[in-house]
């Protein structure tokens, strides 16, 4: 499968990933797209990064745009580090797919490119560019300054008395939330350090990650364990007995806490946050950064933050920190939710997350991947289901949730049956995967159906 440009940049295998593709599409990014007169370049910690961000390196000097070199960084860190000096940036990562893969994060001086800037990119694909003699330097203080950001608006005793253990593995990230988490406070025990890549998919946390996790908060008397993906921009968060707290409800706390009018986020996200009356509007989109930053800046001017099932947190605005200010960054954080949410739990001398969890309107999500399934056949899937209420219904029938009650097709298709219960299918937009969400009225109920809704699917997949 040839590699693809879409919601999450370039992705593909790495031995497709040419000198020739990545130069073809660095130049057609900076074609049609305002990156001023530099551009920031880093990467994260596979093995195929650094080669990759050299071949970017030299396709943006050949166009006459200065690079600013700041290697291995998360990809946050390097959004804010352009986004201060009004730059362009290129993020080599494969954020959470694994190790044989690797891809292309864009963005503009304004921030991730929108899906405008998409259409364009793959338009201008082919075109030469040249330009003038161009400059390249280093800024190896990004991360640093990512860092004080956190600090300064949360303090230095913001998470005092607090036990965090930090799943390490080979996020990009790792020693900078280690450096952040004690720097608001708190004593940090690190844990799994790996220096082989680990692809870790923050909205689909694996049987047996989620073993170690209760196994490592068991064994350590920690509060809660932190990770993140590949490229550290999407948070993994559990409590104090290792429970994973997905990340749209991390997203609702981290909302709730900044006081944020608006919130905007796909429709895969949980329905708590429409419940109750603690934001003044609630905006769908369908899945993925962009779709969520278009509808983000639609409502420029407001406090609006966006947020995504996988964790991933935008701010729209300049908020408010407990101690300092906290500037707007428009695209995907792992940092900001996680602080949010541990910062919200707070009890006495320590954090109770999961009494906090349980604050948040009963409703429950999980989510997995069927992987290796060709796009083709995943859409040839849901195309069948959405265009048959039969199917549907055999479908629902086959999970022993009764018949459906209503339909969206936003994204996918999102299915609510008439137990409560919501199942969303959708193809992967940048993988070859079947993606499958439920949402359930208690966290038994959405695993049951999930892992019996994965077989099903399965199968369907097979007739």
């Amino acid at each position: 499968m040839p590699p693809k440009f879409g919601t999450s940049g370039l992705r593909g295998l790495v031995v497709e990933l040419t000198d020739q593709i990545v130069t073809d599409h660095v130049r057609a990014f900076l074609s049609v797209c305002d990156v001023g007169d530099t551009l920031f370049v880093g990467h994260d910690l596979r093995d195929s990064s650094p080669a990759l961000a050299a071949v970017v390196t030299d396709a943006a000097l050949d166009a006459g745009v200065n690079v600013v070199s700041c290697g291995a960084l998360p990809t946050p860190a390097l959004a804010l580090a352009a986004l201060n000096l009004g730059a362009g940036a290129l993020m080599v990562t494969g954020s959470h797919i694994p190790a044989d893969r690797n891809g292309l994060k864009f963005y503009t001086r304004m921030g991730e490119i929108t899906k405008a800037d998409e259409t364009g990119i793959l338009g201008a694909l082919g075109q030469s560019a040249k330009g003038l003699v161009a400059r390249n330097s280093e800024d190896l203080q990004a991360t640093e300054r990512y860092r004080d950001r956190f600090i300064a608006a949360f303090g230095s005793k913001a998470l005092s008395g607090t036990r965090l253990g930090v799943y390490s593995h080979s996020a990009v990230g790792r020693d900078v939330m280690i450096e952040i988490l004690q720097g608001v406070g708190a004593e940090v025990i690190e844990l799994g350090r790996s220096n082989i890549f680990i692809p870790v998919d923050t909205e689909a946390v694996d049987a047996g990650t989620r073993a170690q996790l209760r196994n490592w908060a068991a064994e350590h008397g920690v509060d809660a364990i932190l990770s993140t993906d590949g490229d550290s921009d999407r948070p993994l968060v559990t409590d104090a007995t290792g429970t994973v707290v997905v990340g749209d409800v991390l997203g609702q706390i981290t909302a709730a806490l900044l006081g944020a009018d608006v919130v905007v986020t796909p429709v895969s996200s949980n329905t708590g946050v429409d419940n109750g009356e603690r934001f003044a509007e609630v905006i769908r989109t369908r899945i993925g950064s962009p779709f969520v930053i278009a509808a983000m800046e639609a409502k420029s001017g407001e406090k609006v933050v966006g947020y995504e099932a996988n964790g991933g947190f935008l701010l729209g605005y300049d908020a408010k920190g407990p101690t300092g200010p906290l500037p707007a960054l428009m695209t995907r954080d792992c940092m900001l939710p996680i602080l949010g949410a541990l910062f919200a739990a707070r009890n006495g001398d320590g954090i109770d997350l999961a009494a906090r969890v349980a604050q948040e309107p009963a409703r429950f999500t999980a989510a997995d991947r069927l992987e290796n399934v060709p796009t083709e056949r995943s859409q040839d899937l849901v195309a069948r289901l959405n265009a048959d209420s039969a199917v549907q219904d055999d479908l629902l029938g086959r999970l022993s949730l009764g018949r459906a009650v209503a339909l969206d097709q936003t994204d996918g298709m999102r299915l609510t049956a008439e137990s409560g219960t919501v199942i969303h299918i959708r193809p992967s937009g940048n993988a070859p995967e079947l993606r499958l969400y439920v949402e359930a009225e208690s966290p038994e109920q959405a695993f049951v159906t999930l892992e019996t809704g994965l077989g099903v699917l399965r199968g369907m997949l097979g007739e």
